[in-house]
């Protein structure tokens, strides 16, 4: 591994400190690209305004005819947290607007697949709904918003993903990465989309006399559920984002938030009152994912909408025992996956090609995009994993998922493919570093010597190089719980890394703890600090050149740092 420290642009964090930043996170926003103070104001009043996003004001109109005319409303879902999220804050968007017929409907990821397709309109048809809305979803669904016209539906799409190279001719589409869309925040999340639709719903209803400026709905009591869907979903955390983020965090803290979200947390053992991004990434959104993922999505949707908090409780455990039984299925795979690699891929000389495609019979389709995640994070390569398909009549079809890294855009490779070898992939989509795709099973090992001829084109041995940007050293005076806890309570995302230090120490002894994590007793400038390194079991030599982030660690009541090792330097 290379440690890559990054730079610090000394005018920009000169600048932050002297408006009163502290001057260790005056340097890590400065090399974060931060150029002023004002990109740290976090307010309401400095997120982007919904009329530029191109659309929503036709959107705007159109819910409000919805509303005026009484029409039911079915909001058609995504099965990740993403979508979650976003239903949850559509049905309660809505309905605080005077909406009086609001439903959802969400997919089944094994027999319905991703998005909105022609059976799921036909399904939303036979509720009696008059306005299709979908959410995280509906760019690419074609056939979907054709069947629902057909069917005499109206139909909004609200969306983020990249569109294909036709567009649904639904009645309205919102998405910033649509043609002709001069919305800044591009990576904003579907669930921030929704948002912003129903910012131009209530000044659209404003307008036309439903309530003044001081009677208006809150919508601010959604914003702890835009900030869980829009760390869980992994996009860019832009000011705008971060923005977002920080105002749902705020509130969360404050103990204001959906009983559900209250529930989660209490699932997971996390306290609301200090909550961090931290907490939406690897504790409250894989607990959502977790439904869609092996069971239904609908449970996660449930836990958001309701206001019983008894009931929250109970949909939280449900969901905490899912997760549970997903991080052991997962287990399974990711190590049967490796020992996959290992067999089928390593040469003589011990050495890899440049993309990993894996697929085994015993692979569950719902977790193989994790698995991909884990194998790509383990050998830095731009890696698939297969199941066979669950749907019914579909057994023929293999449903993979994908994860990349830097310099591999995974959707244009896939393109590519489908491109040079007509026929192999079925359907795809996605994003540069996650992708799914569907292919014939008696065409798999065509798919994967296609990835790898792309990958082999495309990378190079220094992208194939595992790289962790770092902040370089801190200074012995940071090294306090109170600076860690300081780190914490900032947003960190995607783009946006959360810090990572690197420095030499010496390493005064090391042992294993429970089999799998290496914890250790390091000396840091001359002082004694505790480490641990989760998931590594290879000592480590008597010098070493570690990057690290800080952490809390409590004992018997007593808290103190940590280093949480990210890794050590080849």
């Amino acid at each position: 591994m290379k440690l890559v420290v990054r730079e610090i642009p000394p005018r920009a964090a000169w600048a932050l400190e002297q408006a009163g930043v502290h001057p260790l996170l005056a340097r890590l926003f400065a090399a974060r690209g931060v150029c002023s103070p004002d990109e740290l104001d976090d307010g309401l009043a400095r997120l982007l305004p919904p009329v530029g996003l191109h659309g929503v004001q036709e959107a705007a109109r159109l819910l409000a005819d919805a509303i005026a005319g009484q029409r039911r409303i079915c909001i058609v879902a995504d099965y990740d947290c993403d979508g979650a999220t976003a239903c949850a804050v559509a049905v309660r968007g809505l309905r605080l607007l005077g909406a009086a017929h609001v439903g959802y409907l969400v997919p089944d990821r094994v027999v319905d697949g991703y998005g909105l397709t022609p059976p799921i309109a036909e399904r939303v048809a036979a509720t009696g709904a008059e306005l299709l809305v979908t959410v995280d979803n509906g760019i690419a669904s074609v056939d979907g918003v054709a069947r629902a016209k057909a069917l005499g539906l109206s139909v909004l799409v609200t969306d983020h993903h990249l569109p294909g190279p036709q567009l649904p001719e639904a009645d309205v589409l919102v998405n910033p990465n649509q043609p002709g869309c001069g919305f800044e925040s591009k990576c904003i999340a579907g669930v921030g989309v929704m948002f912003y639709a129903l910012l131009a719903l209530r000044a659209e209803l404003r307008q036309r006399g439903a309530f003044d400026a001081a009677t208006q709905p809150k919508l601010d009591a959604l914003l702890p559920l835009v900030a869980l869907g829009t760390v869980a979903d992994v996009v860019k955390l832009d000011a705008n984002n971060r923005r977002l983020v920080a105002q749902g965090l705020r509130r969360i803290r404050a103990g204001q938030m959906p009983p559900g979200v209250a529930a989660l947390f209490r699932a997971a053992g996390r306290r609301a009152e200090a909550a961090t991004t931290f907490d939406f990434g690897f504790a409250l959104g894989p607990r959502l994912n977790a439904a869609g993922r092996l069971a239904d999505m609908t449970l996660g949707i449930e836990c958001l909408l309701t206001d019983d908090a008894a009931r929250a409780d109970e949909l939280a455990r449900l969901l905490d025992g899912i997760n549970r039984e997903r991080r052991t299925l997962e287990g399974g795979m990711r190590d049967q996956a490796l020992a996959l690699v290992e067999s089928l891929f390593v040469d003589d000389e011990g050495t890899l090609p440049p993309a990993l495609s894996v697929f085994d019979e015993d692979f569950h389709e719902g977790v193989v995009g994790i698995v991909a995640s884990r194998l790509k994070d383990r050998h830095h390569r731009p890696t698939f994993v297969f199941a066979v398909s669950g749907a019914e009549g579909r057994s023929h079809e293999l449903k993979g998922s994908g994860r990349s890294i830097p310099g591999f855009h995974l959707r244009d490779a896939l393109d590519l493919v489908a491109k040079r070898h007509p026929g192999v992939l079925l359907r795809f989509g996605g994003h540069a570093m996650a992708a799914g795709c569907t292919v014939a099973r008696e065409r798999f090992t065509d798919f994967e010597r296609a990835l790898a001829e792309v990958a082999a084109e495309w990378l190079d041995a220094a992208t194939l190089t595992r790289r962790l940007e770092t902040d370089g050293p801190i200074d012995r005076e940071y090294l306090r719980v109170d600076l860690a806890d300081t780190l914490h309570r900032e947003v960190w995302g995607q783009g946006f890394a959360p810090p990572v230090f690197s420095d030499e120490v010496e390493v005064v002894s090391q042992r294993l703890v429970g089999e799998k994590h290496l914890a250790l007793k390091l000396r840091l400038a001359g002082q004694p600090i505790d480490g641990i390194w989760f998931g590594h079991t290879e000592p480590l030599p008597a010098r070493a050149r570690l990057a690290f982030r800080l952490d809390a660690d409590e004992w018997q009541g007593q808290r103190r740092l940590r280093l949480m090792v990210e890794g050590m330097a080849s």
